[in-house]
């Protein structure tokens, strides 16, 4: 009896194949055991790559520094080195494309800070895509214990790739892609090169997994996805799987209605490193206080000619009173007492026909003389800081109490941001009809506020979006 090492042995075989239009499984085979997804995993690793980008966690431009534990990765790899910074885009173009481990854990440490914390984050993603029999350990499946997954499971992930992010699907169907340091080829292009309307999707193999493939095809209006597990060669692989996508092809119907499948719900950080470890800590509506301790006066309005009103103490009234009966030395009396006193009535004769009648002047008014100023002066400060003759003046508000807003996020980009202002007011018309669309630069990024709001909108509409999954937080006054 021959005895055949473990590593070498036969990997078990699983299959499913499903209509992409429809989800509807039209052959499976052990399609929920669980075994080594290899390299499929990196499907996982780009979807949540392509969700940190839309939610403005990280944008593809961002220089990604690489740790010596991703440069330590052992082949497929691109060749990162310690130390050195790569744009995200490229480590997307090379774990896509060539399956480069290297880069699949680079993207993971940049977008959540360590590999554990990302392969949490994969975990949480999984479940919320109905992943039930899948667990995530790193960002690139290379063999490690508890790191597994099923033909069904790989074959939802597929699936949500090409519908929830169609505008990065065409990676997978590339030959070839400048990846940075330089073009590397694609791990899939024998099948995209041999099976009629192949289009993607990503291969896998390590020793213990075997060859694994899912791949997607369309022909027409149909579009089919089948996954292998345990293939014993790429060859063989390839052969099955094409096999599979014939049969998925015949059984399918010529016209089905598209049903794409829900996006997840965010599973991340929002773009805080680490802080997405716990389970349900993204969307939490942050509350600000954000009264004013302190009324600040309120500047005159530019090119106004009206003195300013003189809400002051004794000194302050004295001495604007002062400046005000300098600047008009050629007024006569009346003049004068008009300008010191802003609250002193027009002419009857001057008021039309829609301003309201006047109050009568008081008997005991006392006009200014550009003789006596001095005096007249202390005998207004003298009133205007008389307890039983003083006057308080309120300033009303007009805004009705439209003065809060929300936040829904911060991008890379003013066209990303006002693109998900645009989407989210669509959503939730209820609540945001007749509010104000604003994207304010910050120094991280463009953030994405809807204003103009009273504070029980901002709540109600902070809440609903929260219920659809949709990150925000309100926005206080001043």
């Amino acid at each position: 009896m021959v005895v055949v090492p473990a590593s070498v042995r036969a990997a078990p075989y699983a299959a499913l194949v499903m209509d992409a239009r429809t989800g509807e499984v039209l052959h499976s085979t052990n399609a929920d055991t669980r075994l080594h997804p290899a390299s499929l995993t990196k499907m996982m690793t780009l979807y949540i790559a392509f969700q940190a980008v839309e939610r403005g966690e990280i944008s593809l431009d961002t220089m990604v520094r690489v740790s010596r534990n991703a440069a330590a990765e052992p082949p497929s790899k691109l060749g990162l080195r310690a130390g050195q910074s790569i744009k995200l885009r490229y480590l997307i173009r090379a774990a896509a494309v060539k399956s480069a481990n290297d880069a699949a854990t680079a993207i993971g440490e940049a977008i959540e800070g360590n590999e554990a914390a990302f392969a949490r984050r994969m975990n949480r993603t999984a479940k919320a895509m109905g992943m039930t029999r899948t667990t995530f350990k790193n960002a690139n499946g290379l063999t490690r214990e508890g790191h597994l997954s099923t033909a069904r499971d790989m074959t939802l992930l597929g699936r949500h790739l090409l519908y929830d992010y169609p505008e990065y699907y065409n990676l997978f169907s590339r030959r070839s892609t400048d990846a940075g340091m330089r073009t590397v080829n694609n791990t899939n292009r024998r099948l995209l090169d041999a099976y009629k309307g192949a289009d993607g999707i990503k291969t896998g193999y390590t020793r213990a997994a075997g060859f694994n493939l899912v791949a997607s095809a369309e022909r027409g209006q149909e579009r089919i996805i089948a996954t292998v597990f345990g293939g014993r060669s790429t060859a063989t692989r390839n052969a099955k799987v094409a096999e599979l996508l014939d049969l998925g092809f015949r059984r399918a119907p010529s016209r089905a209605p598209l049903r794409k499948p829900g996006k997840p719900a965010y599973a991340g950080s929002g773009g805080s490193k680490g802080s997405g470890d716990t389970p349900g800590g993204a969307g939490k509506t942050i509350r600000l206080i954000t009264a004013v301790k302190k009324s600040l006066r309120p500047q005159a309005r530019p090119g106004s000619a009206q003195a300013p009103v003189l809400v002051a103490v004794k000194d302050d009234i004295k001495s604007a009173l002062k400046e005000v009966m300098a600047d008009t030395p050629e007024a006569d009396d009346t003049q004068t007492a008009a300008a010191a006193l802003p609250d002193a009535d027009l002419p009857v004769s001057t008021a039309t026909a829609d301003t309201p009648s006047p109050r009568m002047r008081p008997s005991d008014l006392v006009l200014a003389s550009t003789a006596d100023q001095n005096e007249q002066v202390e005998d207004i400060v003298a009133a205007a800081t008389e307890p039983a003759q003083r006057e308080v003046v309120t300033r009303l508000s007009t805004s009705g109490g439209h003065h809060w807003g929300i936040n829904v996020g911060r991008y890379p980009s003013r066209y990303a941001a006002e693109k998900i202002l645009v989407k989210t007011a669509l959503a939730e018309m209820a609540t945001l009809d007749g509010s104000l669309r604003k994207v304010v630069n910050r120094k991280g990024g463009f953030d994405a506020n809807f204003m103009g709001l009273t504070r029980e909108r901002a709540d109600l509409a902070c809440r609903r979006l929260q219920a659809r999954q949709i990150t925000c937080f309100m926005i206080g006054p001043g």
